[in-house]
C-alpha cells in the first residue's frame, strides 16, 4: 500500500515536473519571438451611415407612387412597344426625359435594331372527324417573332400533332412531309403554382425555340407551338422563334392550350386539315437606343452598378408588367436616391434596354461598345420577372456574396423580401456581364401568375398590384445602394 502510494507520488511529481519544464521552455522561446499580432477584426461591408439609408430608401419605397405612375404612362400613354415601333422610340424619348428631370446624367446610346410587324393571322380547322357538312373550327393563335410569312392565299394541309421533339424524330419523313406540325407540349401549371414560374417556362419554351426548325428539317410545311404559359382564358401566348441555320424557314405560330387539346383530340380520331394564314412582316433594321443614366459616385465614379429593366415589350398587350414594371423600378430607385439626398459612392447606372425580347440588340451593343469597362462595372441588377411580391434576391456570384449581404437582406426582411439565395442567371440583358464574371442579381419575385399573361393580350396595367410594385421597388432600392456603398470589393 505505501509502495503503491510513493509510486503515484513519484509519477504525479515527473508530470508535474514535465508541465512545468514545458511551460518554461514555452515562455522562453515565446521571449525571443516577435510578439503575436492580435486578431485581425472582420472587415466592415456595410458601414452604418449606408445601413441608415437602405432604412431610409425601403421606407421611402413603401410609400411611393413614382414607379407605378412610369409604369403606367409606358403601358396606357405609350402602349406596345415592340422594337422598330413609333412607341419604342417614344418610350425611349419619355424615359430620358424623366431621367434628366431628377437630375441625372443621360445619353442615349446607338442600337441597331430588327423591325418585325406583325398581320393578319387566322387558321381554322377545315376537315375533320364527325365534322358538320358546311363547317368549320376556328382556331385562336399568334405569330411568333421572326416567323415569315404564309402565302396570301394560305397553307391548307394535314395537322400532325407531336408532344415533344423524340415523338417527331420517331416519325417517317413521309408522315411529316407537307403537313403542319403542332408541338403540343404542355406547360406545367402545377409546378408554377407551387411558386417555379421560371422553371416551368424554361421547360416548355425550347419548343417555341426551335420547334419550328425541327419540323422544316423534315419537311413541314408550317409549325404551331402550344402557348409557354397558363391557360383557361384561350390566351395565345406569343415570344421569338430561333430559325437554325441552314435549315429552311417556315411559318410559325403559338395555339392556344385549349386549342392545341381541341387539335390533339380531332388527330387521335383520325385526319385534320388546316387553312392558315400568318402575313408578318420582316422590315429593314432600324435605329433604336439604350437609355443610359448616372447618378455620379461620390468617390469611386469609375466603378459602375448597373440598375436595369427592358424597354421593349411584345405587341399583343401593353407591356405593364413585362417590362414596364422593371424599368419602372429601376427608374424609382434614381429617383428616391435623388429625392432623399444620398450619395452613392460608385455610380448608379440605370439602363432601359432595348430589344431584349427579339434579339437582344441592345444587351449586346452595350456589351461591345463597353467591353473594356467590364472590369470596372462592380455589379449588374436585372428586373424582369413582372411585379409579383418579392421575396428575396437572387445572386449569380461567388458563395461568399451571400454571407456579405447578410446585414441587407435583414434590412429588407421588414417588407418580407429577405431571402438570399443562388441562381444560375439573373437576367437575359445582363448576360454578357455574368458571362465576364461580374456579380449579377434580381430579385425573387413571386411567379404563381405571370406566366398566365407573359407575351399575352392581357399584359396590361391592371394586373400589377401597386403595393407588390412599391415593395419591388423598395427591394431594388436598397440592393442598388448597398452596392453602390460597400466597403469592400465583391469577389468575382
Amino acid at each position: 500500500m505505501q509502495r503503491v502510494t510513493c509510486y503515484r507520488a513519484c509519477r504525479l511529481l515527473l508530470i508535474v515536473s514535465g508541465f512545468s519544464i514545458r511551460s518554461a521552455l514555452a515562455q522562453n522561446i515565446g521571449s525571443s519571438a516577435t510578439p503575436s499580432a492580435s486578431p485581425s477584426p472582420t472587415p466592415i461591408v456595410f458601414s452604418e451611415r449606408t445601413l441608415a439609408g437602405l432604412k431610409q430608401l425601403q421606407q421611402a419605397a413603401l410609400s411611393s407612387d413614382y414607379a407605378f405612375r412610369e409604369v403606367a404612362h409606358l403601358s396606357n400613354n405609350i402602349g406596345p412597344r415592340l422594337t422598330g415601333s413609333a412607341q419604342a422610340s417614344k418610350a425611349v424619348e419619355y424615359v430620358a426625359a424623366e431621367m434628366k428631370a431628377i437630375g441625372c446624367q443621360v445619353q442615349l446610346e446607338k442600337v441597331i435594331v430588327p423591325h418585325w410587324v406583325r398581320g393578319e393571322e387566322t387558321a381554322a380547322l377545315m376537315q375533320f372527324p364527325g365534322q358538320a357538312e358546311g363547317t368549320t373550327q376556328k382556331i385562336v393563335l399568334t405569330a411568333l417573332g421572326a416567323s415569315i410569312a404564309t402565302p396570301l392565299e394560305g397553307i391548307k394541309a394535314e395537322v400532325v400533332c407531336v408532344r415533344d421533339f423524340e415523338e417527331l424524330k420517331s416519325l417517317p419523313r413521309e408522315k411529316v412531309f407537307g403537313k403542319i406540325v403542332l408541338f403540343n407540349r404542355a406547360f406545367d401549371e402545377r409546378m408554377a403554382a407551387q411558386g417555379h414560374g421560371g422553371e416551368a417556362y424554361g421547360q416548355a419554351v425550347v419548343y417555341r425555340s426551335d420547334g419550328p426548325s425541327a419540323a422544316a428539317k423534315l419537311g413541314a410545311v408550317a409549325c404551331l407551338v402550344r402557348s409557354v404559359g397558363g391557360a383557361d382564358y384561350r390566351l395565345p401566348h406569343t415570344g421569338q422563334t430561333k430559325y437554325e441555320d441552314g435549315a429552311p424557314k417556315i411559318p410559325a405560330a403559338a395555339v392556344t392550350a385549349e386549342d392545341a387539346d381541341l387539335i390533339a383530340a380531332l388527330t387521335r380520331e383520325g385526319a385534320v386539315k388546316m387553312k392558315l394564314v400568318l402575313t408578318p412582316q420582316i422590315l429593314p433594321d432600324g435605329e433604336s437606343a439604350n437609355v443610359i443614366a448616372d447618378i455620379k459616385g461620390s468617390e469611386q465614379p469609375e466603378q459602375v452598378v448597373i440598375v436595369s429593366g427592358h424597354l421593349d415589350s411584345w405587341d399583343l398587350g401593353t407591356g405593364a408588367i413585362d417590362d414596364g414594371a422593371g424599368v419602372a423600378v429601376s427608374m424609382e430607385a434614381a429617383h428616391l436616391i435623388q429625392h432623399l439626398h444620398l450619395k452613392p459612392k460608385r455610380t448608379i447606372r440605370v439602363i432601359a434596354w432595348m430589344n431584349e425580347e427579339n434579339g437582344s440588340a441592345g444587351s449586346k451593343t452595350y456589351a461591345k461598345d463597353h467591353a473594356s469597362e467590364f472590369t470596372n462595372h462592380f455589379a449588374a441588377i436585372e428586373t424582369d420577372g413582372g411585379a409579383g411580391h418579392p421575396l428575396g434576391i437572387n445572386i449569380k456570384g461567388k458563395p461568399e456574396v451571400k454571407a456579405m449581404f447578410s446585414p441587407v437582406g435583414k434590412v429588407l426582411q421588414d417588407s418580407g423580401a429577405g431571402i438570399l439565395s443562388f441562381a444560375e442567371h439573373a437576367g437575359a440583358d445582363i448576360e454578357p456581364l455574368e458571362k465576364a464574371g461580374v456579380p449579377a442579381f434580381a430579385p425573387i419575385q413571386d411567379s404563381r401568375f405571370y406566366f398566365n399573361y407573359h407575351h399575352t393580350a392581357a399584359d396590361t396595367l391592371d394586373k400589377i398590384v401597386p403595393d407588390e410594385l412599391q415593395e419591388n421597388a423598395a427591394v431594388i432600392a436598397v440592393l442598388s445602394y448597398a452596392l453602390a456603398n460597400m466597403e469592400q470589393p465583391l469577389p468575382r
